[in-house]
């Protein structure tokens, strides 16, 4: 097999078990689970027929051959039974209650009608049964955020009444919650089922991967990557998320548990790292030492109970209050142990830089203005199974102040607000009664402001170019082979060439893989005649999506794999993940998405990771290293402070600049630096009063000066970019290149400039020059280089490797060299390649000329009596459009007609097939119905 072969049943494995991982025990009375071999479970809630594999949006459509649902999965346990009895009300009703899916993007309602329980059939289900499991279900996703309201982040009525009734009824009752992020849980203390275990959303394994935990083959060993409160309003920014123009971030750096371990321990229901396990663990600290760089740290851990189990060791730092304040507790490191058997120990490692630990002083505070810095005072060290928990394991003193990093003033507000600071700071307490016993009061100050001028910055930092020097015959490819500088082939690019290098083409681009979603680099012929090829990208973070219907593989989504805290685990799936994109020509994968669990009301939670920016961070380079190993990569996003879905594109985080150091920006930092980035989107709205696509601090600043990031920056897509003071605009690709994001997300056409943007306008004017335009254009062929796709285009890619490509692609090996059919108003279609046998299918490409609603014409026959049925159904992208069954025509021509829809881009796809032999086809035909403007 060859270097990049793909095993499926190895990605399928893995996959499984980081569901399993990743699944939190948050309450487990009376021996609930595991299930007992032999016994038989009944199964509660609607959603056991409706498994929610994702969220919606970007990050959850992928197109599977098979999703693995609770139910199944324990439909195919051979030693626990499944009570059919219950299961055949729940489908019998669902009949009459199908499945709503919304109507259109972003529109399919966070949960679904629940099935009223009869106490009878509750009753019922006890007798013949021995354990009753209560599966709840919740989605979310883009566009829309999640709601403080029954159905959504509360439990409905039906629901609530369901969980009592059947705990009622059965001394064991265990609530599954199939959700993308945490919910509400006031309903455990009031409808007292015994267990109750988050399953997440856990792809097209997840089933599977929960049955491994309720029959106890994998011990429960995920822990919570947020903080559950008691209820929304404890969470400190939810007085200040959800509005349509501003959000003022005023709980700064104490977002989750470094808010509520400092000031409100009490308003929380499970701490953050919190998770039960089948079996019981000790801990013991063997060795603390310190050095001047570090501390080092030994932990042992002993599996003292009756089942083999993994345990998760949680490091957390309490720092000296200072005269900047802090949080009473911040993750500073953690570890997984391996399987341990009863009575079996490990001894865990831990190093721990110090300058990790600092603080920095966004005001000048401490003297250092712009700095990071570790602030004179003890530093106490705690490690257990989760952050309430976590014990006393050593301390180390730093005897004076010391600056670990000197930058400069970089994205400060301009808007005045106050932010949240312990009262220690304020004379109410001392500095050292501050300690990890005690719970500060908060107090307010008000936040530092910007003192720089960013317009001078940028226009100091500008670079020149010298003028086109012509086509001098080097091609990338020389570059490649080094026998050419990036430089002398950059300078043969014209402005035109420039300005075409930084849009991107897509929805469906036909230049890279069917149904992704952007093209960019060489788009245009000019660019290709140069030897730049066109790189792939494709959603999302929970799969590799395709809108043409080609099939792929769906992963657990963030939130879960997060709280695997695994992150050998994360970088071995995606590892087979970079294998998935390789075989399917995508260079670049959208994800993984990182942003922070700010609220639990942000509808897009699903798909980032947690609350922690140390966590995300590790988990997002976990993945980055995984998908390096096939030689593709991820694209970190949304960069930076994409923490509400509602009014997305306009809303502004308004963020002081330690906030956005410490916490929103952390974990990308991470990704950067220990993961290896080469690709970040940003994201659509705002940030300190600047679109985040344009913004020179954010982008380069801090990203390239301060991290060193060399890949490239992308915007999301159709997103705005700004001059300072002015609004967002989507044509305003000028702010862009100068802020130094590379490429603009999407476009139709690069060569005509389909989008009229005003790339050659500012560069005509002066507000861009020829330099930053070589500058983003280096970005984009740099990271080209660095891709699979380099290799394609210079169709160096092993035979070995294709062979495997297009036998592992089975049928949907039809998309990768896909032609296109210009469509107009009427227009018949080539079908000179499609086969009518039973069970083919083919797929057309075809370009729409216009915007518009379109209809499809069959003209058919079949020479069989008028009792034959020949089934027939077209597919319009990944959804069926018809199925059209033609009797028997005796050899006599007859139409059929349909309507596709509306659609606004260009490249689109039919699929045909073919249920039964004997059709003739003689034409199809696409008509446009009605154009649209």
């Amino acid at each position: 097999m060859g270097k990049y072969y793909l095993d499926m049943e190895k990605y399928k494995q893995l996959a499984r078990q980081a569901v399993a991982e990743g699944c939190v025990l948050l309450k487990n009375e009376n021996n609930t689970l595991p299930v007992k071999k032999g016994e038989t479970v009944s199964v509660f809630g609607r959603i056991q027929l409706n498994y929610y594999k994702s969220g919606t949006g970007s990050g959850g459509l992928v197109n599977t051959r098979y999703v693995t649902g609770i139910l199944d999965a324990l439909r195919q346990e051979k030693e626990i039974h499944v009570n059919e009895e219950l299961a055949a009300v729940y489908e019998k009703w669902c009949e009459g209650h199908p499945f709503d899916k919304g109507k259109g993007w972003g529109q399919e309602p966070w949960s679904q009608e629940e099935m009223p329980l009869p106490d009878n059939v509750a009753k019922r289900a006890a007798q013949i049964s021995d354990v009753a499991l209560v599966i709840i279900g919740r989605t979310a996703g883009e566009d829309q955020d999640t709601k403080a309201e029954p159905g959504s982040y509360l439990l409905t009525e039906e629901e609530e009444a369901m969980i009592r009734t059947v705990s009622r009824h059965f001394t064991r009752t265990a609530v599954l919650l199939n959700v993308g992020n945490i919910i509400d849980m006031k309903w455990v203390e009031t409808c007292k089922p015994s267990a109750v275990l988050y399953v997440w959303q856990g792809g097209m394994e997840g089933g599977s991967g929960v049955a491994d935990v309720l029959t106890g083959r994998v011990n429960p060993c995920g822990r919570l990557s947020d903080t559950i409160a008691r209820s929304i309003e404890d969470y400190p920014s939810s007085s200040c998320f959800g509005d349509q123009y501003r959000n003022f971030y005023t709980e700064d750096i104490y977002v989750g548990y470094r808010y509520f371990e400092t000031t409100a321990k009490d308003k929380v229901l499970y701490p953050f790292g919190f998770g039960l396990s089948y079996t019981h663990f000790s801990m013991e600290t063997l060795e603390f030492a310190e050095d001047s760089d570090s501390v080092s740290l030994k932990i042992a851990v002993a599996n003292e109970g009756e089942f083999p189990g993994r345990q998760v060791v949680q490091v957390y730092v309490n720092p000296p209050q200072g005269v900047l304040g802090k949080p009473l507790r911040s993750l500073a490191s953690f570890a997984k142990t391996r399987v341990l058997m009863p009575g079996e120990k490990e001894e865990l490692p831990f190093t721990i830089w110090k300058k990790e630990l600092a603080s920095y002083d966004d005001s000048g505070a401490t003297g250092h203005k712009s700095c990071y810095v570790l602030e004179e005072g003890t530093y106490r060290f705690f490690a257990g199974e989760d952050v309430r928990s976590a014990a006393l394991c050593g301390s180390f003193t730093q005897p004076e102040l010391k600056v670990t990093q000197q930058l400069e003033e970089a994205l400060a507000p301009v808007t005045p607000f106050f932010r949240l600071k312990p009262e220690a700071v304020c004379g109410k307490k001392t500095a050292e009664e501050a300690d990890d016993s005690l719970e500060l009061e908060m107090g307010k100050e008000a936040v530092p402001l910007r003192t720089i001028s960013l317009a001078d910055r940028i226009r100091e930092n500008r670079p020149e170019a010298a003028a086109c020097s012509g086509d001098k015959g080097i091609t990338l490819g020389d570059v490649y082979d080094k026998k050419a500088e990036l430089d002398e082939f950059l300078s043969q690019l014209t402005d035109e060439d420039l300005a075409c290098i930084v849009r991107g083409e897509g929805m469906c681009s036909p230049k890279v893989t069917p149904g992704t979603a952007g093209a960019f680099g060489g788009v245009t012929d000019r660019l290709k005649d140069f030897g730049i090829p066109v790189g792939c990208c494709a959603d999302g973070p929970s799969g590799i999506r395709m809108d043409c219907g080609t099939h792929a593989f769906s992963l657990p989504n963030g939130t879960c794999l997060a709280c695997t805290f695994n992150e050998a685990l994360v970088e071995a799936l995606f590892e087979m993940e970079g294998l998935e994109l390789r075989r399917n020509r995508v260079d670049l994968l959208l994800g993984p998405g990182m942003n922070i669990h700010r609220n639990p009301l942000n509808g897009r939670n699903f798909e980032y990771f947690s609350e922690d920016p140390y966590l995300t961070g590790k988990m997002a380079a976990a993945q980055l290293k995984g998908m390096g190993k096939a030689g593709t990569s991820g694209t970190i996003k949304h960069f930076a402070g994409n923490n509400q879905e509602f009014s997305r594109n306009l809303a502004d985080s308004v963020i002081s600049e330690r906030a956005l150091r410490e916490i929103y920006l952390k974990g990308f930092e991470i990704a950067v630096k220990e993961g290896g980035a080469i690709s970040i989107m940003s994201t659509y709205g705002p940030v300190n009063g600047l679109w985040t696509a344009g913004s020179y601090d954010l982008l380069t600043t801090i990203l390239r000066k301060e991290w060193g990031f060399d890949g490239l920056v992308m915007t999301d897509w159709w997103a705005k970019m700004n001059d300072e003071g002015q609004d967002g605009d989507t044509r305003n690709t000028a702010a862009m290149v100068r802020g130094q994001n590379d490429v603009y997300m999407v476009v139709s056409d690069a060569a005509s400039n389909s989008a009229q943007d005003n790339t050659l306008e500012g560069l005509a004017d002066g507000r861009i020059t020829r330099g930053e335009l070589l500058r983003s254009a280096r970005n984009i062929c740099s990271v080209l280089m660095r891709l699979p796709v380099m290799d394609r285009f210079l169709n160096r890619i092993s035979e070995e490797e294709l062979k495997e490509q297009r036998e592992s692609a089975g049928e949907d090996a039809q998309f990768l060299d896909l032609k296109y059919q210009e469509v107009d108003r009427d227009t018949p279609l080539d079908i000179s390649g499609i086969s009518t046998e039973k069970g083919a299918s083919s797929v057309l490409g075809v370009k729409l000329l216009h915007q518009g609603i379109y209809a499809i014409q069959i003209k058919a026959r079949c020479d069989a009596g008028e009792l034959a049925q020949v089934p027939m159904s077209i597919f319009m992208n990944h959804g069926v459009v018809i199925t059209f069954t033609i009797n028997g025509t005796q050899g006599e021509w007859v139409v059929r007609s349909s309507d596709l829809g509306e659609f606004r881009f260009p490249h689109q796809y039919l699929k045909f097939y073919f249920g039964q032999s004997g059709l003739e086809l003689g034409e199809v035909r696409m008509i446009l119905k009605e154009e649209l403007q």
